[in-house]
């Protein structure tokens, strides 16, 4: 079996790297990534689109759709009716978050799992690896999240002798008006597999989210990694992680809506802890979307054991 991997090179899809890792451990299942227009398109038994759009599928082809997040702001609710209708029907679907399904409602019957973002179980995290920057910033720094204002504080405010590493991808732009401040490093895009790396070469890591639907209610990657990784974090103060405190424990500053209690004083004299991350691996959220039993039933000759996979 041939599973292909497609999407449209618009996002941080670190699951990717997890999928290919998880299934290809299985006997008889081969892997391929591939964006959703480039040719050549090698035929594949099933072809699993991380969505946006994909309106017309293959015939003897078993289609999954996965929804990393609910479209945003402005016409959020009429980008979501759009895809919903133009979309052509997959064979299973695939959603980030409880959130994410109901935004779409698709009430088509046709059958769906939950998966969230994963950690790497198999990683160790050096306590001795020297610490180049003070504080690493991971993920998108698209307009639409404010990240500018976060810049600043080590531009112009109160963290600016202080080093920040921001890893991402697209920040050209960006990283040209804030030229002049050599504390502020851009790198990326980097493998997911070299992400722990990073986080492990900083003191603090930020977890920065606007307070507004649909970030606040959805599943932050990078504060997972952040965490697995054991290094102090630093949070907007929103609904989605103050609910992951609650249920997984764990001890982070929260930054007040204008940055004001953002300085080094005041971080470095927090008490942090780390949350119980033992579901969170890649592996459990692969198994728990339920796509191992579906797969099983549509092609019985692969063999799909609980917990036989160790790669997570």
């Amino acid at each position: 079996m041939t599973i292909a991997f497609i999407h449209n090179d618009r996002a941080f899809l670190p699951e990717i790297e997890a999928y290919a890792s998880f299934f290809s451990a299985y006997p008889g299942i081969t892997t391929i990534v591939r964006k959703q227009n480039a040719l050549p398109n090698p035929p594949a038994d099933v072809e699993w689109f991380f969505m946006g759009t994909h309106v017309t599928r293959k015939k003897n082809t078993t289609v999954v759709h996965e929804y990393a997040s609910a479209s945003i702001p402005p016409f959020a609710t009429l980008k979501n009716a759009i895809k919903k209708n133009i979309n052509c029907l997959p064979d299973y679907r695939i959603f980030y978050s409880d959130y994410v399904r109901r935004q779409f409602d698709f009430g088509d019957g046709i059958p769906y799992g939950l998966r969230s973002h994963g950690i790497r179980n198999n990683e160790t995290v050096s306590q001795k690896t020297e610490k180049r920057y003070d504080f690493i910033y991971a993920g998108s720094i698209d307009a639409r999240r404010g990240t500018d204002v976060l810049l600043d504080c080590f531009a112009r405010g109160n963290l600016r002798d202080r080093t920040l590493l921001v890893l991402s991808k697209n920040y050209a732009q960006t990283a040209l008006r804030f030229a002049a401040h050599k504390n502020i490093c851009f790198k990326g895009p980097v493998p997911y597999r070299e992400v722990y790396s990073y986080i492990d070469q900083c003191r603090y890591a930020i977890n920065f989210m606007p307070d507004i639907k649909p970030f606040n209610k959805q599943v932050s990657a990078k504060f997972l990694d952040y965490a697995a990784c054991g290094i102090p974090v630093i949070s907007s103060g929103y609904e989605w992680i103050k609910e992951f405190e609650r249920v997984y424990g764990g001890r982070y500053f929260y930054l007040e809506p204008d940055l004001s209690n953002f300085t080094w004083e005041r971080i470095s004299a927090f008490f942090y802890a780390a949350p119980d991350l033992r579901e969170w691996t890649w592996e459990k959220q692969i198994e728990k979307s339920g796509i191992t039993s579906f797969l099983q039933k549509r092609f019985p000759g692969i063999a799909f054991t609980e917990n036989s996979n160790k790669n997570g």
